[in-house]
């Protein structure tokens, strides 16, 4: 058993080595090399007779218990917090309300595009919408960087994609609980519900990340603090999860921003070697999300749910715009204006990425509508990989030179 997992697991970092020579050699992005590796993987893998290990069963627990909580620790942990709070009100509304609407015009989009009498019934498509309502700023950011894009840009954009996937996880595991029937649909509450699980997650997580802060400094040892972070990034995501029954994404932010918080100014003694750390197990477990979805796709959903697939497209990118226009909107009155240039950079460069994969692979094969969801999510992906994300440094560039002009 040990021997046939570590075969397994050995296989798939092959995968991701693979897929990161693929884009050295070709310059294509490293996510989307990643993706062709694992699709290659998939057509390849049944003649040689080996397997994965992966099932349906356990995509999930793997997903949210071991490759979530890296991402999102990874993502926190390099957040400034002096900008952050600059940002907080329209970061914390485009997280909150902007996702809520997000969520209900993708989902109102695809319920009446696809038909309800095809067996796609709106919890579907609630589901859908929670999924597509998380963005990965990871390629984007790194435009921004490449552009010398104001760095308080940049923290908006991290900031406000690291919220706004934590809050669609909290939305799609209420979803998909009522779709499951482990929760009434008619019971009501939801708002009382999403706010226990969403503010019980936070405080799981502040207390768990002044424990680590506190060891850190008890031990004064960089070695120990690495040990520690990664400890936390797992420990406060399983207690808040499996234990608490609150959100476990949120449980790794507030540990990942209170450890930063605590350890500021410590980075070349108590956290010397934290960045590198993160940095490449964030590398690894992004990489290995986009090569089990090469796994994953077929060329069968291209031919079965090609109309759904290029319905779910446009309605991904409206539902966008109507959440930062709105929230662009409402943050005037609040004095944090987001200029219009920055929204039409928001809504273009609202890529689906590494959370939308990770939400949809974890679907359970019970539900009837799962595949159509699945192909949905994975054409979104790969228009924001194919087209977004390719057309993303030419918008930068415009944007930056317009600003310079006036």
């Amino acid at each position: 058993m040990v021997v046939t997992t570590t075969g397994q697991v050995l296989a798939l970092l092959g995968m991701v080595v693979a897929g990161l020579v693929l884009s050295r050699a070709t310059r294509l992005d490293s996510t989307l090399a990643c993706l062709v590796c694992g699709f290659v993987a998939g057509l390849s893998l049944p003649f040689i007779e080996f397997d994965t290990g992966l099932r349906a069963h356990n995509l999930r627990d793997i997903v949210f218990f071991i490759i979530l909580p890296v991402l999102v620790f990874e993502a926190a942990w390099h957040l400034k917090f002096a900008l952050l709070t600059r940002w907080i009100v329209p970061i914390l509304l485009l997280a909150t309300l902007g996702v809520v609407i997000s969520c209900l015009v993708t989902a109102a989009l695809l319920y009446f595009g696809i038909g309800h009498a095809q067996g796609f019934p709106w919890i579907a498509a609630l589901i859908t919408g929670a999924i597509l309502a998380a963005t990965d700023p990871v390629a984007v950011v790194a435009q921004l960087q490449a552009q010398n894009a104001p760095e308080d840009f940049r923290v908006l954009f991290e900031g406000e994609s690291l919220f706004n996937d934590a809050t669609s996880v909290v939305l799609f595991s209420l979803f998909l609980a009522i779709a499951l029937g482990t929760r009434d649909a008619e019971s009501g509450g939801y708002l009382a519900d999403f706010s226990v699980v969403f503010f019980g997650g936070l405080a799981v997580g502040v207390v768990c990340g002044l424990i680590s802060a506190a060891l850190s400094l008890l031990l004064a040892s960089a070695s120990a603090t690495i040990l520690i972070l990664v400890f936390t990034a797992f420990g406060a995501f399983y207690v808040a999860e499996h234990w608490l029954h609150v959100s476990g994404i949120m449980a790794v932010v507030a540990a990942a921003l209170t450890l930063r918080w605590a350890l500021e100014g410590r980075e070349d003694t108590l956290a010397r070697g934290v960045d590198d750390t993160w940095g490449w197990l964030g590398l690894f477990f992004n990489s290995l999300l986009f090569v089990i979805m090469g796994l994953t796709i077929t060329f069968g959903m291209f031919q079965t749910q090609w109309l759904a697939m290029l319905i779910a497209i446009p309605a991904a990118l409206i539902a966008r715009a109507c959440a930062v226009g709105s929230c662009g909107l409402l943050s005037l009155p609040l004095r944090h204006n987001i200029p219009v240039r920055r929204q039409v950079l928001l809504v273009w460069g609202g890529l689906r990425g590494a959370i939308a994969i990770a939400l949809v692979l974890s679907l359970p094969v019970e539900l009837p509508y799962w595949y159509t969801i699945q192909s949905m999510v994975f054409a979104v992906v790969l228009f924001s990989l194919l087209v977004q994300g390719t057309t993303n440094q030419a918008l930068i560039a415009r944007l930056a030179d317009d600003q310079r002009e006036g």
